[in-house]
């Protein structure tokens, strides 16, 4: 019974972190649409929401991770995209490319 048990939360662990790894196919084909602005904030939210809500919650709040509400006076915009590319503690590096690392910074520059 306990083998069967670590099996369905290794198997449902796997899954999660496959699924917080997300596909990269949707964002490629999203159009452009409003302003500059408005859409670099869409978008790094939304990739926030894809890749780093697992660990900083859905609100920011942190879970496993730091509080990221206002991260963005305490750091500037190259220094988080900096931690975002290479870690930092338990946050490994690589979990988003490099375009992706910056919008996200961009957008988690500004909650202050």
């Amino acid at each position: 019974m306990k083998s069967k048990l670590s099996i369905l939360l290794l198997g449902l662990t796997l899954s999660v972190l496959l699924a917080a790894c997300g596909s990269n196919d949707a964002k490629e084909e999203k159009a452009d649409t409003g302003s500059k602005t408005e859409a670099s904030a869409s978008e790094g939210e939304e990739l926030y929401q894809q890749s780093c809500v697992g660990c900083h919650g859905k609100d920011l709040e942190g879970v496993s991770g730091p509080n990221l509400q206002e991260v963005g006076g305490k750091y500037d915009e190259h220094k988080i995209e900096s931690i975002i590319k290479n870690g930092r503690g338990n946050m490994p590096k690589g979990l988003v490319n490099d375009k992706e690392a910056a919008v996200i910074a961009k957008w988690l520059s500004e909650k202050k």
